[in-house]
């Protein structure tokens, strides 16, 4: 009967995970807004409309890509990894020759691809691919050792170090630093939830941080040592910036004064929608969250942590709803890329971290992360389309 529902349609909707759909949906408006308004008030030659509409552009295709996404399951998605990896190694390859030079002149990193004013970032979508890959082979690794000792645990970090290094070397032959950082937090939260021991994590973790303190303090007294191993001048001028912004307010401490400030005037309840007395530079893309700040104040910027809250709190659920380990470390890998994203972009905003151009997931513009995040969450919705289908299965039923 017309009107009448048949009992696959609604078993098809309901494997459609509509909470990650709204909450997606809430951040891409978010982003429209905030986005209007950088376009608005800066000088660039950017249009407002054509700011708007590339964006729209970037959102549909997106949406796209997450349709085709769900389509595929545990088992394809397996046998994908391997796939999605090589491609993406292969676009870091052809970018060390065919990288743009303007951008290039203007950021000193060899990391985009660029068509006319069309730019391209494959490190964005060389994400997913990467967390495809370590979950594929935590997954094929804890099937072979079922039960953990230090030895096999040992094993499993020198395999998963294997195949990161491909992308380690990459993106430090294109001096991409900030990128680098969220493939080690993608990394560091998969091995926690891989069962490796403590007995192994503990001593690394201590190790990693008294690294991170020896290099700021190197910073500050012994910055010779750091350029003869790859350091640039303006990785110094950021780590300068952070731990005394007001110290050259005029020049390399500028944009980190300029989006504290214009977080800082907009008080408890922001100054408004559409309003900017504050010049912020990148404000549409790696600062936006000044732009929130500047008109919605701290209660906006509250709701927008809540919201990446909740979307990280469905993401977990699901992943305890579908009981498979090759989902639960993909969903891992994705929920730490997003997570490090929100926690560096926020941070580095309001001078807690040190500036490192990540983008604001599904908020900044930019086309290139929005899809990688975009491929990330349609990973996501994949495990709950196909959670009836494999519910109960294992990956060495994969092989």
């Amino acid at each position: 009967m017309e009107g009448r529902r048949t009992r696959s349609e609604e078993s098809q909707d309901a494997r459609i995970d509509y909470g990650i759909i709204f909450s997606v949906l809430v951040l891409a408006v978010i982003g429209m807004l905030a986005i209007y308004v950088a376009a608005s008030h800066d000088t660039s030659t950017t249009s407002v409309s054509h700011a708007l509409l590339m964006q729209f552009a970037w959102y549909v295709i997106g949406t796209i890509a997450i349709v085709v996404i769900i389509q595929f399951d545990a088992e394809q998605l397996w046998k994908l990894a391997p796939i999605a990896y090589g491609i993406g190694i292969t676009l870091l390859l052809l970018l060390l020759i065919f990288y743009s030079r303007s951008y290039f002149a203007r950021t000193g990193a060899k990391s985009w691809f660029a068509i006319g004013s069309l730019t391209f970032q494959p490190s964005e979508v060389m994400k997913p691919a990467y967390i495809m890959m370590l979950a594929r082979v935590i997954s094929q690794h804890n099937n072979e050792y079922p039960e953990h000792h230090v030895n096999s645990d040992w094993l499993l970090i020198g395999k998963l170090a294997l195949w990161s290094l491909p992308v380690a070397v990459l993106l430090k032959l294109q001096n991409d630093f900030g990128t680098m950082l969220v493939f080690i937090a993608i990394l560091g939260g998969m091995i926690l939830v891989s069962g490796v021991s403590w007995k192994i994590i503990a001593p690394v973790a201590s190790a990693a941080v008294l690294l991170g303190s020896t290099a700021i303090l190197l910073v500050i007294y012994g910055r010779s040592i750091l350029m003869q191993i790859g350091f640039k001048t303006y990785q110094f001028d950021r780590i300068e910036a952070w731990l005394n912004p007001s110290a050259s307010t005029s020049s390399t401490s500028y944009q980190l004064w300029q989006s504290m400030k214009a977080i800082g005037t907009g008080g408890l309840f922001g100054k408004g929608f559409n309003v900017s007395n504050v010049y912020v530079p990148v404000r549409e893309s790696d600062m936006i969250f000044s732009v929130i700040g500047e008109n919605f104040g701290f209660i906006g910027g509250c709701v927008l942590i809540f919201i990446y809250l909740l979307l990280i709190f469905q993401m977990v659920q699901v992943t305890f709803d579908t009981k498979n380990e090759f989902y639960a470390y993909l969903s891992t890998g994705v929920i730490m890329m997003i997570l490090f994203h929100v926690f560096e972009n926020i941070g580095m905003s309001i001078g807690l971290l040190p500036l490192t151009g990540i983008p604001l997931p599904f908020v900044s513009q930019g086309g290139s992360a929005l899809i990688g995040n975009m491929i990330g969450i349609g990973l996501i919705m994949s495990m709950r389309y196909h959670n009836k289908s494999y519910m109960f299965s294992n990956t060495k039923d994969f092989h």
